[in-house]
């Protein structure tokens, strides 16, 4: 990471736009708002010396030190609790659950607690502090389970899952300043996958935002984290069958980008949602939700179906691939979607 410190250090045009994998952009995006104000600080489990949890505070503690990179004991609720009073009080808290399995150790404080001080103060009170854990499939073995779509039940809180690091820089950036608690789920999947180009400049993405990642013209697929290149490739296999689906990267959970994916819906009438978390009562069966409310009260027909994990725990070891959605599973719902029969 020294390397891209000196890049994102120096302002010529080349190291403004260096190459990243989603857990450097994380850090970039940190490290950003850090140097800007020092009322952010970030606190977690071995977050320090040792660097992070799959390397994803590197570098961070060298530079802002142990006053403002803050080790703590292994107690989410407190860790929780420690960055939303502090939020209250004027900083800008980055707490870190390192997985999303141990976000229910802290539901107090992220439930009844960090959504609810601006209502019940009367605006009074506004916690500015963002939840930083990790989701899902990846190269670390365990803690594979999504919790993500319980938060966004609440209001009050925003939850984002990018899927670029891009879109990871930026949206870090944007969840730091946001005035609203964010919870923001890496897919771990992604953390350490290809390196793609950043701009450390841009602004562009916003929470609440979501991005075409493909135009298309007979299908809306909307999709997120973990589940977008599955898709694209999917997407791929189905264009050289002869239908063109268009993908929508929702990036964000809640708010999410009704405008952009109702608009698509009208125009193709076709509506596939794509998550690596169970299907059953998860985010796409929302999406499907409004779009028929909207597009229904339009008197427009559309055809809506889901993919997403199966309705198990999620294991580990070779188990895994049975209950995640492949690629596969994917490009078979878009071709039935499109009423194709699937090769057998």
């Amino acid at each position: 990471m020294d390397q891209v410190r000196t890049q994102a250090g120096t302002d010529t045009t080349a190291t403004r736009h260096p190459r990243l994998t989603f857990a450097q952009a994380v850090i970039e995006a940190i490290r950003h708002e850090m140097r800007a104000d020092d009322t952010v600080f970030y606190l977690g489990q071995d977050v320090g010396p040792f660097g992070g949890v799959m390397q994803g505070t590197q570098g961070l503690y060298e530079e802002f030190g142990p006053q403002r990179i803050l080790e703590t004991p292994i107690s989410e609720s407190a860790m929780a609790g420690i960055g939303l009073g502090a939020s209250c009080f004027g900083c800008k808290p980055i707490v870190e659950l390192s997985f999303g399995e141990f976000l229910p150790a802290a539901m107090n404080q992220l439930i009844n607690q960090a959504p609810n001080l601006h209502y019940m103060t009367a605006g009074a009170v506004s916690p500015q502090v963002v939840i930083r854990t990790r989701a899902g499939d990846g190269p670390y073995g365990g803690h594979p389970q999504d919790y993500s779509v319980w938060f966004c039940h609440v209001p009050g809180l925003k939850v984002v899952m990018p899927a670029t690091p891009p879109d990871a820089y930026q949206l870090m950036r944007a969840a730091i300043r946001d005035p609203a608690p964010v919870l923001f789920v890496e897919p771990m999947s992604l953390s350490h996958g290809r390196r793609e180009v950043v701009d450390l400049d841009a602004t562009d993405a916003t929470l609440g935002s979501a991005r075409i990642a493909r135009a298309g013209r007979d299908l809306t697929i909307v999709a997120y984290g973990s589940e977008l290149p599955h898709v694209l490739r999917a997407a791929q296999q189905a264009a050289e069958e002869g239908v063109d689906a268009e993908v929508i990267d929702l990036r964000s959970l809640a708010p999410w980008d009704e405008d952009t994916v109702i608009g698509s819906v009208r125009r193709t009438g076709r509506l596939l949602t794509v998550h690596e978390a169970w299907k059953a009562f998860g985010h796409g069966a929302e999406v499907i939700a409004r779009v028929m409310e909207v597009l229904g009260a339009e008197g427009r027909t559309v055809r809506a179906s889901r993919v997403g994990a199966r309705p198990v725990p999620i294991p580990s070891g070779p188990l895994r691939k049975l209950a995640l959605p492949t690629w596969q599973d994917i490009h078979t719902a878009i071709l039935r979607s499109a009423g194709i029969a699937p090769h057998s």
